[in-house]
């Protein structure tokens, strides 16, 4: 009998993105009879995953078994691939707390899950949890591919290529895919007749090439349509997901670059430090920046959930749609040959030359049997690599702090933001983080932690 996939799920209790990734595996061949490992810190949220999990089996017909762990090691035995999707810290206390203790100085956030000092704050929540998984597939399964679902997604993945240089490990996103799919959707051109070319870090990642297909099977460039589009009023269309985050961001910095950016408007607000202003109402009103809106997001998931998983506990068998996240793909072809082609974030190593040869760059990879692949770009357009750079710095100084335990780097990091030193000043980042590192300090390492009313030296 050939031996079948052993696919271990760190954080399984984020159940819906459990549903989708295990989903899409069951419908593969290839992973149908899979052993699908599901661990949890959370027994409740573990067995409503155990549950789902098994509905989906029983519904595609699948020969697959699930196993459920509260122990990471017992988990990880034997796995080929470890897909991991956790938030340290919760929405409570620690997103509220990244968000309303900036607030007091005046700085205001949309997402602060990827940069800022949400995003530096999160990093070092989550990059020694990161590393315990790593230290525990060196021990027991040194050759697992690592799919990392985590955000701050470009921080982590550079820690962890500092620190476990041998792990092999990827950090995927949807915002390549997601982004072509709302500019098709604008253009009102079918998804499958675009050809497009990202390269950049995650979250801020460029469409270097964006075209469609035409009858004689050459390529036209779909740039000066998405401008023409903007600046008459007909682009971005009302979102079809959620009518509090319009596209303008992205389409604006699409009139100032030349390039879109693959992730959205709400996102890119605060990576920069042109559109979040304190006192200018204004540009939040011009552009649909929706400030808290992560909270807000946060908030209607839970209460959205709660519904959700009685709904899954009483039904039969469970609708199953295919997603649009990658790591089945990736699975499919480790295990088959069979290449594919996926957005994935990886040590850079050169294949973009304007960035650091040691950041985290998102690329295409060809993946097959060999594993993970990433493709040579070669130097980015110059104003692109200037704008990335700025989220790099940031990036550079929290890895460099977690990997020497320097704290001092941390508010260093913070002094390096964009939007947190366009709105406050030296003082008062210095003065932003020691609260921060306070009010965290249940969820930090102990190097980081300071006393509640203790300047930092």
């Amino acid at each position: 009998m050939t031996r079948q996939p052993r696919i271990t799920f760190i954080g399984a209790g984020s159940t819906v993105f459990m549903k989708n990734v295990i989903g899409d595996v069951l419908q593969r061949p290839s992973l149908s009879g899979a052993t699908i490992a599901l661990m949890d810190v959370n027994p409740q949220r573990l067995e409503e995953s155990e549950i789902v999990a098994g509905k989906l089996v029983k519904t595609l017909g699948a020969a697959a078994t699930v196993e459920t762990h509260s122990s990471q090691r017992k988990a990880l035995e034997g796995a080929d691939f470890v897909v991991v999707a956790f938030q340290i810290g919760g929405y409570e206390p620690c997103t509220v707390t990244d968000f309303e203790v900036p607030k007091k100085y005046g700085l205001r956030q949309t997402i602060a899950d990827t940069l800022g000092v949400g995003g530096i704050m999160r990093g070092l929540r989550t990059v020694p949890h990161l590393w315990q998984i790593c230290e525990d597939m060196m021990a027991i399964c040194p050759d697992a591919i690592l799919l990392q679902y985590v955000n701050p997604m470009a921080i982590n993945t550079w820690a962890i290529a500092e620190k476990y240089p041998l792990i092999k490990q990827v950090g995927l996103c949807h915002s390549v895919q997601g982004t072509a799919f709302e500019l098709a959707r604008d253009l009102e051109i079918p998804l499958e007749e675009i050809r497009y070319r990202a390269a950049g870090i995650n979250h801020m990642a460029f469409y270097l090439k964006f075209e469609h297909r035409q009858a004689d099977g050459s390529y036209r460039d779909l740039y000066p349509d998405l401008v023409r589009g903007y600046r008459d009023g007909r682009f971005p269309k009302p979102s079809h997901w959620n009518p509090r985050c319009p596209n303008k961001v992205r389409y604006e910095m699409l009139t100032r670059l030349g390039y879109f950016v693959t992730e959205s408007s709400e996102h890119f607000a605060e990576y920069t430090p042109y559109f979040i202003k304190d006192g200018r109402p204004d540009l939040i009103e011009k552009f649909g920046i929706p400030l808290d809106e992560y909270p807000t997001r946060c908030i209607e998931q839970i209460e959205r959930w709660k519904g959700q998983a009685a709904a899954y506990r009483s039904a039969e068998n469970i609708e199953i749609e295919e997603s649009h996240e990658y790591a089945s793909s990736i699975m499919n072809s480790v295990w088959t040959g069979e290449p594919s082609v996926i957005y994935g974030n990886v040590r850079n190593n050169g294949c973009i030359t304007s960035l650091p040869e040691n950041c985290a760059a998102e690329v295409p990879c060809l993946v097959d049997a060999s594993g993970i692949q990433p493709t040579f770009i070669g130097a980015l357009p110059p104003q692109l690599t200037a704008l990335i750079r700025t989220n790099v710095n940031v990036q550079e100084l929290t890895v460099a702090a977690l990997m020497t335990e320097n704290r001092e780097h941390l508010y260093h990091a913070a002094m390096m933001d964009p939007h947190t030193a366009a709105e406050l000043d030296l003082d008062q980042i210095w003065s932003l983080v020691d609260d921060l590192l306070a009010a965290h300090r249940d969820w930090i390492p102990e190097w980081a932690r300071i006393s509640k009313n203790v300047q930092a030296a």
